[in-house]
């Protein structure tokens, strides 16, 4: 298998524990993209009954791979050029709490 190594900013904290990719508050999909053009949700949360059974890449530490929510002061080019996010719920979904209107 080929990899490629790109920079990208880390999930830091995600407090979405009803997803599959949620274990002890972390986020472990490879990245995750954020938006759906106005809302900075994370389109890459999916609900699992029994999370802590379907995270087996526990370690891995997730990235930011794309954002579609333009308005936000750290979109460019639809990448996130944040430090760092934090995902948590926010009426009944998982949204980028990093996000700021430009």
């Amino acid at each position: 298998m080929k990899h490629i190594q790109i920079i990208m900013p880390e999930v830091r904290e995600c407090s979405a524990q009803s997803c599959g990719f949620n274990k002890n508050l972390g986020c472990h999909a490879r990245a995750i993209t954020v938006g759906d053009g106005q809302n900075p949700g994370c389109d890459t949360f999916f609900a699992v009954s029994d999370p802590a059974g379907h995270a087996k890449s526990v370690g891995r530490t997730s990235g930011v791979g794309a954002c579609k929510v333009a308005d936000c002061k750290y979109n460019e080019d639809y990448e996130c050029m944040a430090d760092e996010i934090v995902v948590a719920f926010s009426n009944s979904k998982a949204n980028c709490q990093t996000y700021v209107h430009r």
